[in-house]
């Protein structure tokens, strides 16, 4: 009696589990519409098992509502043979599909999409978008109305089996808030007034689909008044849709979206902990007491935070978004016994900020990287030298193609680089990255042998036929360019693993910008470590998730952290017991000088490349992965000249080519060993 696995019914529509995704838009729409590409990635969740897979985040109903995150457009009839091909694809595994739509008003611009102006029930500047939106008219809200009901006639031409119209922080929510909502006519003053065009889009929405299909709300419970809205108004508003007999479900939430802090706190990552709003979403329910079945989602990753919600009836359908990223098979492998072969979603929002899993590289690439390896046609003795994200991710699909593999580490434990993110708090979860991949292993019978710094004829003792390179890299220290860093520099790896005294002066260059940096910056803020920070960019975090970087700036802030900008390191050296460094600006050519006890930086890393280099005169392929064979899913062993006949395949991957992230890695291992 697994509460995930019950069934609902929602207006007639018969859902076979509780378990859903949540609408969103993960950026793969072809021209506006949802083809082949976008189709196959919420296909895939059908095949694993999930009851209801809604997409679209955001869907414009208008020509005037600008894309501004690569949203779907419904606002003609072309895009309703394209929802049959989708929901027929979705039907023939069980799952049911609904769409959101909306209208963003000002939460747009008026340079997206088609260049229209932007409109709001009242003049207004949304901070996130930063255009000024005109004051709809009675023209525009009479338009509105109509072009939601039109599209919602094509969600149900096209075989959806429902839709959800988005409320926070577009049109209709902006109607809804004092804040933003000065008008005094019909649609302004009081709440029943704020509601009255929303209400509008409701009823005409019935009129072009009829009673019988499903119709939900996506609505926030609170926003802590940042839009003159109280928690006590929410529960009217509530009650009002629940009354109205126009509703079939809500779907709840809570926060705003319309600045970097409240959109970080809205879609929680690592940062935030798990099911941040599942609290006020239970105090919220206790209050209004709806009538209809909740959904709800926001970092339920884990399935004993899914069940409970579900036992202590906070929601009726529990969205397990992202973790359905991570794994769209999470529900069939609850089935099958096999809750622990779920591969968990991290928290490392580079979904939300690069549209792929950061480490499922099948995501999106369904056509090529099936979620499921295939075997691979005659067995190969494959060796991999490195137990990193690259090494594991290779050795993992290599096993399951049905390969011999053999897996040499030269630490004591497996995780490369990944490990020593882990140390930082905040990004502690990335572990789930190794020890996924370690069970993985354990249960594919691939022994990882630590402690051995592989050397050439090490390898060739295991007489390969295929030879992976995933070693990694060293910190990059910019000896050949900064003179004094060769012995003056630490890196962000010797921060981790040195103690860290408080009364210590701490120079923080982070030359990159990326979540090894800004991380460790948080880190050092959170633990009252005086330190300076210092970048060559215009801004902190240049290359660091939106979702992730505003728990960076606050930190920074409230610790008083000092930050120079636009300063590029071209020198250190000692003076006395301290440290200066030398730096020059950007713009201006100017030197400054910094001061510190230790000078700690992050500038990526260099390839270990000396094995690679060792092995590649006796390797068939001289050591040349083509380029062309690896994006397009094609055996190397096939298109690769071979230039000896006998001898091994030799490739490298991951940080052994150069520093990148721990999707790249991967990327690399799956496009190799996929085709293995």
């Amino acid at each position: 009696m697994d509460p995930l696995l019950q069934p609902l019914v929602v207006n007639g529509l018969s859902l076979r589990n509780r378990v859903l995704s949540t609408s969103h838009a993960i950026g793969y729409v072809d021209d506006g519409y949802p083809r082949e590409r976008y189709q196959l990635y919420h296909e895939e969740k059908a095949k694993g098992g999930i009851g209801l897979t809604m997409f679209g985040g955001s869907s414009n109903v208008s020509a005037d509502s600008g894309s501004v995150f690569s949203q779907i457009d419904v606002t003609n009839d072309a895009i309703v043979p394209i929802f049959r091909e989708f929901a027929e694809r979705i039907h023939r595994h069980g799952a049911a599909l609904m769409c959101q739509l909306t209208h963003l008003g000002a939460r747009s611009h008026w340079r997206a999409d088609r260049w229209l102006p932007t409109i709001a029930p009242s003049r207004y500047r949304e901070p996130a978008h930063r255009g000024f939106a005109k004051a709809a008219d009675h023209h525009d809200i009479a338009r509105i109305v109509a072009d939601f009901g039109a599209a919602a006639r094509r969600c149900r031409e096209g075989g959806l089996d429902g839709l959800e119209v988005h409320v926070p922080g577009h049109l209709v929510g902006q109607f809804w808030s004092p804040d933003i909502n000065r008008r005094e006519d019909e649609f302004g003053g009081s709440l029943e007034n704020r509601c009255r065009f929303g209400i509008m889009i409701l009823e005409e929405i019935r009129r072009q689909v009829g009673a019988d299909y499903p119709v939900g709300l996506r609505m926030a419970v609170g926003d802590g008044g940042s839009s003159g809205l109280t928690d006590d108004d929410y529960v009217d508003i509530a009650r009002l849709h629940d009354n109205s007999g126009l509703v079939d479900f809500f779907n709840l939430t809570h926060g705003r979206l319309d600045t970097d802090l409240g959109r970080a706190e809205y879609m929680p990552g690592m940062y935030v902990g798990l099911a941040p709003q599942l609290g006020r979403v239970a105090a919220f329910n206790a209050r209004a007491r709806l009538t209809k079945p909740i959904f709800h989602a926001a970092r339920i990753n884990d399935l004993a935070t899914a069940r409970h919600a579900l036992r202590e009836g906070i929601v009726d359908m529990v969205g397990m978004t992202r973790a359905h990223i991570a794994d769209p098979h999470i529900v069939a492998k609850i089935e099958r016994g096999e809750e622990e072969r779920i591969r968990p979603c991290v928290g490392a929002t580079y979904c939300s900020w690069k549209r792929r899993c950061i480490h499922n590289v099948s995501v999106g690439r369904e056509k090529l990287l099936p979620h499921e390896v295939p075997k691979a046609p005659a067995g190969r003795r494959v060796v991999v030298v490195g137990a990193g994200p690259a090494g594991l991710e290779a050795a993992r699909i290599a096993a399951e193609r049905g390969h011999q593999v053999s897996v040499l580490e030269a630490a004591p434990k497996a995780g490369g680089q990944v490990r020593l993110a882990a140390m930082v708090p905040a990004r502690r979860d990335l572990i789930g990255i190794v020890d996924w991949r370690l069970a993985e292993l354990e249960r594919l019978g691939v022994e990882i042998r630590y402690n051995v710094f592989a050397e050439a004829e090490d390898i060739l003792a295991l007489e390969p036929e295929v030879v992976i390179v995933a070693c990694g890299g060293l910190p990059d220290r910019m000896e050949e360019r900064v003179p004094g860093a060769e012995t003056l520099a630490e890196t962000v790896w010797e921060l981790l693993e040195a103690p860290r005294a408080i009364g210590q002066k701490i120079l923080f260059y982070d030359a990159l910008g990326t979540s090894a940096g800004t991380s460790c910056a948080e880190m050092l803020a959170s633990e009252g470590i005086s330190f300076e920070l210092v970048t060559p960019d215009s801004g902190v975090g240049e290359e660091t998730s939106y979702l992730d970087r505003p728990f960076v700036m606050r930190a920074l802030y409230k610790a008083g952290v000092p930050i120079h900008r636009d300063l590029h390191l071209k020198a250190l050296r000692r003076r006395g017991n301290l440290i200066e460094a030398e730096f020059v600006n950007e713009f201006t050519g100017e030197a400054t000088i910094l001061e510190c006890d230790r000078f700690v930086m992050d500038h990526g890393t260099v390839p270990m490349d000396t094995l690679y280099e060792e092995l590649r005169g006796g390797s068939r392929n001289q050591g040349v992965t083509d380029l062309d064979a690896l994006t397009e899913g094609h055996s190397q062993s096939e298109v690769a000249p071979l230039a000896l006949d006998g001898g091994y395949e030799l490739h490298r991957i991951g940080d052994a080519i150069s520093s990148r992230d721990i999707h790249a890695a991967m990327l690399d291992a799956a496009r190799l060993c996929t085709a293995l």
